[in-house]
């Protein structure tokens, strides 16, 4: 599996599904800023993936394999839910703080399992995160102005975030 993240800003998404877990997948999809189109599984046809950058399904085994045939005769990545096997996509947990995405999957195999590893890496991530992030994101400015090479700067990041903590202590 390639982990991944996708800028559905604008991008067409079809959603076939009904029900809660369609809701929430909805929700996602236009949190990232996709343009949802919903298809009722009794009312699919393939000719709706047309266009799409990703198809989302929440129906029964049989229309989400009639869906990702369809997917897959056009190249489209496919989230079955709770169906990996008629799944090409796998959506994650997900961590989202300050500026810091962190995406869990099992492949869709265990997402009791993922939501479990979702929540204690919410709990590990330290509450000045956003902070962390703009000083590495200050840092990469200077460092590419300066042409650092990319293996010095993990260490000197490291070095900015230990001196930030010090003085924060102190």
């Amino acid at each position: 599996m390639l982990p991944l993240f996708l800028n559905l800003t604008g991008r067409r998404v079809v959603l076939v599904g009904e029900g809660p877990v369609a809701d929430a997948k909805r929700q996602l999809l236009v949190a990232a800023g996709a343009d949802v189109l919903e298809v009722a599984p009794s009312r699919f046809e393939p000719g709706q993936l047309d266009d799409a950058w990703l198809v989302v399904t929440t129906a029964d085994a049989d229309v989400n394999r009639e869906v990702a045939r369809a997917a897959e005769a056009r190249r489209i990545f496919i989230n079955a839910a709770d169906d990996p096997p008629n799944a090409s996509a796998y959506l994650s947990g997900v961590v989202q703080r300050g500026g810091v995405t962190i995406a869990i999957s099992t492949e869709g195999a265990a997402p009791g399992l993922t939501g479990l590893l979702r929540e204690a890496f919410d709990e590990l991530l330290p509450d000045e995160i956003a902070e962390w992030v703009e000083e590495a994101r200050h840092l990469r400015a200077t460092w590419r102005r300066d042409a650092v090479p990319f293996e010095a700067r993990r260490p000197l990041l490291l070095k900015a975030l230990n001196s930030r903590y010090a003085r924060r202590l102190s």
